[in-house]
């Protein structure tokens, strides 16, 4: 059992004791007016020895539920009866979060493919060879929280490693930890926070939290649980996580796409366990007749669906999350 001892935080600029909470803005470059760009950080150092969370929202500039759950989280913490420390970064991507877009507009990059990052790369590398030497490197357990984009998508939660990778059943785990019922395991991408962390021994998990433009309460609650969650089943605060005696496990996506050009109408939710040969969906054309009956190619969960009613051919009518096995 490792053996931890009060100690002060410091990110940056932005430092905590022990009992003490601290908040502020890290500078990470510089604007196109010569202004400084900022990200900002919060640190709730327990008054009790323990370990510390990292746990960022809005890498990805135009997924904000996660910036909603830090809120809240931050709100709920106490320094006094706290174990160990929680360092939080509600806004990772400044310049895609003002762009309102994924992407970074200043590099054209995903924050999520720059990790570890590189200290003299572009601006997007820059920004998390900042934050995963200055702060993920401090943490025992990394919470990356993230959503479909503007997408309709169910709640859960991604690890991005295998049970053979460094960390991999840890984060497995910690994913079950988190509890939201639903969990994607595929070893993820180059370049993403559940990737790089993990294989520094970090266990991480990437949660997605629904598909939404703005906030989605529900979606926000159920990231707020996830939390509480970890942090009360790994003894930094008092209290029962409430964990799903069995959760939905699936390793791959399928993705269903449409033959025909039309209006979408769904005959099975998201949420919904389908089986191969199971209507999905109609295609209609502009007065309502049916051109085509999409069916579900395998066995699985439905996971996502557009966010708008009408498709052209060759468009995504679903995707489905398969095979699924229970935890």
């Amino acid at each position: 059992m490792k053996v931890y001892a009060n100690r002060k935080i410091a990110v940056a600029g932005i430092r905590a004791k022990p009992g003490e909470r601290a908040q502020g803005y890290a500078q990470v470059g510089e604007l196109q007016d010569h202004q400084p760009a900022r990200i900002p950080i919060a640190i709730v150092n327990g008054a009790r020895p323990g370990p510390t969370l990292y746990l960022q929202a809005a890498s990805d500039g135009d997924e904000l539920n996660g910036v909603a759950v830090i809120h809240r989280v931050l709100r709920m913490l106490r320094p006094e009866t706290l174990r160990g420390a929680v360092i939080a970064v509600p806004l990772v991507n400044v310049h895609a979060f003002h762009a309102h877009r994924s992407h970074s507009p200043a590099d054209g990059k995903k924050m999520n493919r720059c990790f570890p990052g590189n200290r003299h790369g572009s601006t997007s590398d820059r920004v998390a060879f900042f934050l995963f030497h200055n702060a993920v490197l401090q943490a025992d357990l990394c919470i990356d929280l993230h959503q479909g984009g503007v997408n309709p998508m169910i709640d859960e939660c991604r690890v991005r490693v295998n049970m053979k990778d460094r960390a991999g059943p840890a984060s497995f785990e910690l994913g079950r930890v988190f509890g939201i019922g639903y969990i994607f395991h595929q070893r993820g991408p180059d370049g993403q926070l559940a990737r790089a962390a993990p294989a520094a021994g970090i266990p991480t998990i990437d949660p997605e939290l629904g598909g939404t433009r703005g906030w989605d309460a529900v979606s926000i609650r159920k990231g707020v649980r996830g939390v509480m969650n970890v942090l009360q089943h790994y003894g930094f605060i008092a209290g029962k996580p409430k964990i799903p005696r069995r959760q939905v496990v699936v390793r791959r996506f399928k993705t269903v796409y449409a033959t025909r050009g039309g209006f979408l109408a769904l005959h099975a939710r998201l949420y919904s366990v389908v089986r191969r040969g199971d209507l999905l969906a109609e295609i209609h054309d502009p007065f309502g007749a049916v051109v085509e009956r999409v069916c579900a190619p395998a066995d699985g969960v439905v996971w996502t669906y557009p966010p708008y009613p009408m498709l052209a051919s060759g468009q995504t009518v679903a995707t489905i999350g398969t095979p699924i096995r229970y935890v």
